[in-house]
């Protein structure tokens, strides 16, 4: 069987970490035509011919855009298989419209997130950032306050899309009370997933730790006020794995020097990084991490195998599992 040709084109450290396995190179090797050398899109734009046989389009972070200038140098372009999450980049008008296929390894980078969230949730539960600060402020250790702990404390997941739900299935295994937000879901499918449907307000008032993982849409953006925060429990905790546009970050900082006793857990921000000199730098109760929730580096292996799957079941004439439509890219992150 002839094999369909194909090409590397990402950002370069993003193939070392998602393709650059020799083991992964291997199996594309025996699916595809496919050299082991990878091209940024700008390598590309200097020199349109080296897409103008190229049917199939292996890729992560820093992808091509997928614009009338790019599928016109590439007309026998079948398929993009994503070994990352968010396509947001890369989809366009023009490539729905000429029917290439997508697909996505956003499954499989839930995975770590979710991971992440569950130990920052159950850290949280023993109000571990709040004996951190005490600590290094003291430079002794504090008699012991009230904390929720791990047994019949309640969390607050806010949206069940891919990773909220990973996480709740991760949270199934302690003894804690699940409470959701999700505006796409009703009574009845809460029920059937045993947790118990709230308002947004209520899943702040009522939870000892929020975990958002809501995705970054016009209709969401600005979503979580000061207000949300401040109605939180004394000595609760805030995580944040999604997007930092999500919340009125000026809003939860003024609330954050009121309320001392809060804890943001910030995997991302808005911007991302902040700025030199933001306040959110000097809050002791604002803990940061570069956006590490998240695949990395071997992890980003586990990306490339959702895709490689993909990429099989495409050749085999199958419709991918992760392949992702019109409708449903616009709800992704």
């Amino acid at each position: 069987m002839v094999r369909k040709k194909a090409k590397y084109i990402l950002n370069k450290d993003a193939f070392a970490k998602i393709w650059g396995n020799a083991e992964e190179h291997q199996q594309l090797s025996e699916l595809l035509d496919i050299e082991h050398k990878v091209y940024t899109p700008e390598e590309i734009k200097d020199d349109w011919s080296l897409i103008k046989d190229t049917e199939v389009i292996i890729s992560g972070w820093g992808a091509p855009h997928l614009d009338e200038e790019f599928l016109n140098q590439a007309p026998k372009l079948k398929a993009l298989f994503y070994g990352a999450g968010s396509i947001r980049g890369i989809v366009t008008d023009a490539m729905w419209e000429r029917g290439i296929l997508i697909t996505s390894a956003y499954a499989a980078n839930a995975i770590p997130v979710a991971e992440f969230c569950v130990s920052q949730i159950l850290f949280a539960l023993k109000c571990g950032w709040q004996y951190v600060r005490y600590i290094q402020t003291n430079h002794t250790y504090p008699d012991h306050f009230r904390v929720p702990g791990g047994y019949k404390s309640t969390v607050g997941i806010i949206t069940l899309g891919m990773i909220g739900t990973k996480t709740l299935e991760k949270l199934r295994a302690y003894d804690v009370n699940i409470i959701v937000y999700c505006i796409s879901m009703n009574e009845d499918k809460a029920r059937g997933m045993g947790v118990k449907l709230v308002t947004l307000e209520e899943v702040f008032s009522q939870a000892d730790v929020v975990s958002l993982h809501t995705p970054n849409l016009p209709q969401t953006r600005g979503m979580i006020t000061g207000l949300h925060l401040a109605s939180m429990k004394h000595h609760a905790t805030f995580i944040n794995s999604a997007r930092g546009a999500v919340v009125r970050q000026n809003e939860m900082l003024d609330v954050l020097r009121k309320r001392p006793d809060l804890i943001a857990v910030l995997d991302v921000t808005d911007p991302e990084p902040p700025p030199a000199g933001d306040p959110i730098y000097e809050l002791p109760n604002v803990i940061l991490t570069p956006h590490i929730a998240g695949s990395m580096y071997d992890e980003c292996r586990r990306m490339a195998q959702y895709a490689i799957n993909d990429l099989r079941d495409w050749l085999a004439g199958k419709t991918p599992e992760w392949a992702v439509s019109r409708e449903k890219a616009a709800a992704l992150a």
